[in-house]
Parts: C-alpha cells; structure tokens; sequence
C-alpha cells in the first residue's frame, strides 16, 4: 500500500501446470512437450486476475486500511496507491476529475452519500452479492455495501448505578437530565444517524408521537451537545457523562480494550447502515477495481474484519469477535435509506426548531 507513491508488493501468481511424459521420438516429444507448456503458461498468465496499479480514495480507519489493502496487493500482485481525506472532500474531487479520473475506486462513506452522486460511480454487481444479508444487497447496481454501523447507545458501568437503560424510552428517566451525551444532529453524521434511528424505532420519521420523544429526549439531554462524534464515548468513558448516543465501532473498540462502559441495543430496534465501496466511472484500472469490489465482500476479508476489528460485516454468517453481539441477537429495523437521503434537510430543520424552542425557554 502507499500514500501518493505506490509500492509494488511482489506478483505471487501461483501457475500449477501437468507435464508430458515422452516416448517414442523424444526430442520432438520434447519440443512438442515445451510449446504445449510454453502456450499453457501464456493462457495462464492471461486469465489470472491481478497485477497492475488501482487508485483507491478512502475515508475508513487506518485499522481497516491496513488489515485490508496489504492482503490485496500481496494476494493479486497489484499495486495499490491510496489517498485518505473525509468523504465529502473526496467526492467533490471526484466530481471534479470526471473528465479524467485519477481515482478507480471510493472506498467507505455512507451509502446515502453514494446514492446521491450516482452520475459519479460505475455499475457493477459483484457475483459475492449472493452472500451478502439481504438488507444490504447491491440492489441499486453501482453501491457494495460492505461494512454494517449501527446506532447504539454506551453506558458507563462505573455511574450507571441502579438506572436500567435497555432503550430510548428509558433515556427519558429525570435521573438522567444533563448526563445524556450527544453530538449535534445538524453537524455531524452519527447523530444524524442517532436521529432517523430513534424516529423510525418510536414510531416513524414523520409520525408525530416520534418528534415529540425527539423534544421530550433534549429536554433531558439538557442543552449540552458534544462538539464531535468522538467526545461523545469519549465524554461517557472518561465518567463525564452517564450514557451518549453514539455508534458501535468505537464503542465496540471501548469495551474490547477494557473501559468501564457496555453497549446497549435499543430495544425499540437498531439501524444499521451499511458504507458504501464503488467504482468511479471511467476508471482507468476498471478489471482491478472489479477485482477489489469482488475481493472485499469475500469470505476471507469479511471474517478477517469480524473477528480482528470491530466492524462488523456485511455477508451472511461471517465471524465476529467475543466482545461483538451477535446481530442475530439484536433487534435490527430498516432504515429507509433513500426516503432519508431525500428529506435529510427536513428532517434536520425540524430538529433545530426543536432544540431552539427548547434553548429559549
């Protein structure tokens, strides 16, 4: 993997072929026997995926990046050059490199995100498409849904005391006014996703009952919003806060590493969303960002997330960690991806009013 210059990793093609044995008149046998090998190998070489350069932009974590691009490269001998920045600033890049794009793939940001720039992406379906769990298929034809985030919320084992949280409904305990820790869901991605969950899990993004357990929450939320995503766990794991409204990766790594906090699964239900991978069009390695599409939704990768990382994978049956719940055992609802995406800045204004309203009395 490299940043702005690529490293070639070696080429491993692997070529078993089956030898002639000679009789007879063995110096043609032999030279017969060479041709035939010679032209095999030919084919061989032809036919075997890899090699070659891919440009991938990205926005995942360094701990994806690496249990990823590494296997990638050495497995397909292909040299892998990778540019990080947030999803935003990439996809306005690739807007602007349409003409003549530098990138083959967009690897992670949110599928809603992808699914508003279609013009930008390439179709493709990968024949790994059959494995993954039915919510998150490719059904739109250019988008691979390729890791699962989910909205939960994380308790601090140490303050919790006897307050039961198991849900949203129980956020709205009087005990709990102003050690509620959220980020601002005009501002960033997590709580907006925090938002559109608790509003399909309590009723429905229009449902009027919803937005009133949206008011009832803040007004115990108490006017104090994190700046980021992060201060949110951060704030719960360091004992500022008695429980925040976050998302299951970072929390997951939380408790992995031993911090006084667990996760709780709404009740009511939580959504999960699925990053997105696509292939800009008129990529100019298009057969190796293929090849990637293909090779990120394997068996092999997507255990190798489950079981080393905390994100959680997208294919039916993959492995997961010890200190990962299994999501057979939580109660999973189905955000409507593409209502969302339209109405984002609706749902948003309602929001404001709401917390402004609340801020002025």
């Amino acid at each position: 993997m490299k940043k702005g210059i690529g490293l070639l990793m070696g080429l491993i093609t692997a070529v078993s072929l089956t030898g002639c044995a000679g009789t007879g008149a063995e110096s043609t046998t032999a030279a017969q026997t060479e041709t035939t090998k010679a032209a095999e190998e030919t084919t061989a070489a032809k036919a075997a995926p890899g090699g070659g350069n891919l440009v991938i932009y990205s926005p995942n974590s360094e701990g994806l990046m690496n249990a990823t691009i590494p296997l990638f490269e050495e497995k397909y001998g292909v040299n892998v050059e990778v540019i990080q920045a947030g999803t935003g600033e990439l996809v306005k890049r690739i807007q602007s490199e349409m003409n003549d794009p530098y990138a083959d793939i967009l690897f992670g940001g949110s599928w809603s995100l992808a699914y508003d720039n279609k013009n930008l992406w390439e179709p493709y379906v990968s024949a790994n498409n059959d494995n993954v769990i039915d919510a998150y298929k490719n059904t739109c034809g250019f988008i691979a849904g390729n890791v699962l985030d989910g909205s939960v919320l994380i308790v601090n084992t140490d303050l919790i005391g006897d307050i039961e949280i198991n849900g949203y409904q129980d956020l709205l305990n009087p005990e709990l006014k102003g050690k509620i820790a959220t980020a601002d869901p005009a501002n960033s991605s997590s709580a907006f996703a925090q938002l559109t969950n608790m509003l399909l899990a309590m009723g429905g993004y229009e449902d009027d009952a919803a937005w009133k357990y949206v008011e009832d929450l803040f007004t115990n939320v108490d006017g104090k919003i994190c700046e980021s995503s992060s201060a949110v766990y951060k704030g719960v794991a360091d004992g500022e806060y008695v429980v925040g409204l976050s998302y299951e990766d970072p929390c997951a790594q939380l408790v992995r590493d031993g911090a006084p906090v667990k996760i709780v699964y709404p009740k009511e239900g939580t959504v999960y969303l699925p990053a997105s991978a696509t292939i800009i069009k008129g990529a100019k390695n298009m057969d190796n960002a293929k090849l990637f599409i293909d090779f990120i939704l394997s068996d092999e990768v997507q255990n190798i997330w489950g079981s080393t990382l905390t994100n959680r994978p997208v294919i039916k049956d993959a492995k997961t960690s010890d200190f990962m719940k299994p999501i057979s055992e939580i109660k999973v609802i189905e955000e409507d991806i593409p209502y969302v995406s339209g109405n984002k800045q609706k749902i948003v204004d309602r929001y404001t009013e709401i917390f402004t309203d609340l801020q002025s009395k």
